[in-house]
């Protein structure tokens, strides 16, 4: 692992095995990323700009140091977990491992409590173009300015506008739900740090007192914001992986595993011919 400064940026590199930037940013998990023309992803999160790209199996964060990578990178790319061994565990069932075959560099990341629930809020009904413009509006109107780009606004901000301020992100129906969810953390009638440890169904029920969520978007919410990889969200996609590989349900077995199964399942229901299923 090393940092390298030069007078633009400082640039941190460290070995990451099963990790490919094109796959993890773009199979739906995160809405604030944007590849460009070199190969490499610029994004904001936790309030940070950050560019990164991978060289062979180094991933290389350029616009932080070892101090930043320690707080919040390192955690947020889950390099902490083996995903080689989450895929042997997997590979004993045939559908799954051609799907972790197809998408072998998929890693769940750690994001934002907050801003995943809201981001999974603004998901529904919706596909990923117009999610990431309604996001970026949000931020635009109002998160601060970290030079260059916006950092996501906080529950309290949005807990401080009136019915109607939302207008300008064009985010529909959505709007009251997303004014109703930054009321119940900002008040803390709802705690997000607390559901990473709470019992799952208490979690998801916690979840499902905010107006318009629902299983799906409580579950995003958990695997993505809160890091509970035992959650398994069923969209349209899931729903046909179940009807056709899974008739009697997805096994138990690989439930503790679970979202990171349904990352593998999702990208290779949605974007592989030879599945059958797109």
């Amino acid at each position: 692992m090393t940092t390298e400064t030069d007078q633009r940026e400082s640039v941190y590199t460290t070995k990451a095995k099963d990790c490919l930037l094109d796959e993890i940013f773009d199979c739906g998990q995160c809405f604030r990323w944007d590849r460009n023309e070199d190969g490499s992803w610029s994004g904001v999160a936790f309030g940070h700009k950050l560019r990164a790209a991978m060289r062979g199996d180094t991933l290389a964060l350029y616009g932080t140091d070892k101090a930043g990578f320690d707080a919040i990178w390192y955690d947020y790319f889950d390099l902490g977990r083996d995903y080689g061994e989450v895929k042997r565990r997997l590979s004993d069932d045939p559908v799954l491992a051609q799907a972790a075959e197809y998408s072998p560099g998929i890693r769940i990341l750690r994001q934002e409590p907050w801003e995943t629930l809201c981001s999974f809020i603004i998901s529904q009904n919706n596909n990923i173009p117009r999610i990431k413009g309604i996001i970026s509006r949000l931020c635009e109107n109002f998160g601060e300015d970290i030079g260059g780009a916006w950092s996501f606004p906080s529950a309290e901000t949005i807990a401080r506008l009136a019915p109607g301020d939302l207008k300008p992100l064009r985010c529909g129906f959505r709007e009251k739900y997303i004014l109703d969810a930054a009321n119940k953390v900002a008040s803390g009638q709802i705690d997000l740090t607390a559901l990473a440890d709470m019992p799952l169904d208490e979690a998801r029920r916690t979840l499902e007192t905010i107006k318009g969520v629902g299983p799906k978007v409580a579950d995003c919410a958990l695997l993505f914001g809160c890091g509970r990889i035992e959650c398994f969200p069923v969209d349209v996609w899931i729903k046909r992986v179940l009807a056709c590989f899974y008739p009697d349900g997805f096994p138990e077995k690989y439930l503790p595993w679970g979202g990171i199964a349904q990352q593998y399942l999702f990208n290779y229901a949605r974007n592989c011919p030879e599945c059958g299923l797109n």
